[in-house]
């Protein structure tokens, strides 16, 4: 059956709930659906049906005009009070439009023979266009307001004309090779980098630097005052002559207080290969980064430290902490495997957890890497003179007694102003 041979709103109620079958097409464009749904209205009597029967029939009109509620609603509500459905187009009130698309396409040519100056030179341009090269295309333009000028910029008009492309630039650099460093099982290439000790009321605190070797784990802390050439020099020399062994390799972050001349000079005058990390590989610089957190924030924590303890804290990192990192904080190192997938994956196994100074001394040929006057006999004294407990409990007490000092300050100074305000 057809939806003509609904008649009643029995037949309505047996159609929505599926139990009668009727051939319907939707209504195609708007004034079909609105002279079909009158036509509905007026079949059944709209107007003196009760409540219910008004809801059937209104579910109807929603289920073959795929109209919501709401816009089935408006349409019975306008047979109601007009006794006809009828289609109102909206009229709307607008400016007068006083710039022309041939305005706008002038405009382009302008900015594309000057190269798109500021808003105030290419209103002159425009004017002196008009007024002394009686250039008539240019006649509305000459009293454009530079502020109506840019909304002709962003015009769909003009961004179909000419479409300006931005790319970041990125910044060139030769100092140092982009690329993640390869030692092959060979100390002496180091991962460094920088932690801040934050900031307290606009004072910047000391700076960490961090050095690892990637191979043994051997690692220097320094602290510095600030970010220069006059503090980080030094320090970065005393960084290569720290470790018993030759540097070879040397890998940073992009950050400026590495990636320099001065710095570039120096490695090169002792041969040292400068590498820097790639963009998008967060893991070029990865085992550094983890230290920051393992050793730098475990022992000094996030709080501010004035600048002014740097050289406390340097002496604290020289005598006690870099001493306890190497001969007795005991680390992991990974073992490469293939699974039955052929995938790498890595493991830690307890066979291989070593002190940084004991895995020095397991690789193979050891006594080939150690620099010229050092020995394995020297630094096994150094090793031997106290357990990792012995260690451990001066550079506590080490540690506990510069953050007294530090805090002690720290209140004296907050005394000192609170007396003077």
């Amino acid at each position: 059956m057809s939806t003509e041979q609904l008649n009643s709103i029995n037949d309505l109620v047996d159609f929505l709930n599926g139990s009668k079958k009727a051939a319907f097409a939707v209504p195609g464009n708007k004034h079909e659906k609105y002279s079909w749904v009158q036509t509905v209205l007026d079949k059944f009597n709209y107007r003196e049906l009760n409540r219910c029967d008004k809801g059937i029939v209104c579910r109807y009109i929603q289920k073959i005009s795929r109209y919501s509620r709401q816009q089935a609603t408006r349409l019975i509500g306008q047979y109601i009070k007009t006794k006809r459905i009828s289609y109102k187009h909206n009229t709307i009130n607008s400016f007068k439009i006083k710039y022309t698309k041939d305005d706008t396409l002038a405009l382009v040519a302008m900015d594309e023979l000057h190269g798109t100056l500021n808003g105030i030179a290419t209103k002159k341009l425009c004017e002196r266009a008009f007024n002394i090269y009686l250039d008539k295309r240019y006649e509305r333009l000459a009293t454009i307001s530079v502020s109506h000028l840019y909304n002709l910029r962003n015009s769909v008009t003009y961004k179909k004309q000419r479409i300006l492309l931005n790319k970041t630039k990125p910044v060139k650099s030769n100092i140092g090779k982009r690329r993640k460093p390869s030692p092959n099982g060979m100390p002496g290439y180091l991962r460094l980098d920088t932690v801040h000790q934050g900031d307290h009321n606009g004072e910047k605190g000391v700076y960490h630097i961090n050095a690892v070797d990637e191979v043994t784990q051997f690692e220097t802390v320094c602290t510095v005052e600030k970010i220069s050439e006059k503090y980080l020099i030094p320090v970065l020399k005393y960084i290569l002559d720290a470790f018993p062994f030759g540097i070879l390799g040397f890998h940073t972050d992009n950050g400026s207080e590495y990636v320099n001349r001065i710095v570039a000079e120096l490695l090169n005058k002792l041969l040292i290969e400068f590498t820097k990390s790639r963009a998008r590989k967060s893991s070029d610089n990865g085992l550094v980064e983890s230290k920051n957190g393992s050793i730098i924030r475990k022992t000094f924590g996030y709080a501010h430290i004035p600048q002014k303890f740097a050289d406390k804290i340097n002496i604290f990192n020289k005598t006690h902490l870099n001493y306890y990192l190497n001969y007795h904080r005991p680390c992991l190192f990974a073992t490469s495997e293939i699974n039955a997938k052929g995938k790498e994956t890595k493991k830690y196994k307890y066979k291989d957890v070593f002190t940084p100074y004991g895995k020095f001394k397991s690789l193979p040929n050891a006594e080939s890497y150690l620099k010229v006057g050092i020995t394995f006999d020297d630094l096994d004294y150094k090793a031997n003179m106290m357990s990792d407990a012995e260690a451990a409990k001066q550079m506590n007490t080490a540690l506990k007694k510069l953050f007294h000092e530090i805090v002690n300050d720290k209140d004296k100074n907050a005394y000192i102003s609170s007396k003077s305000a």
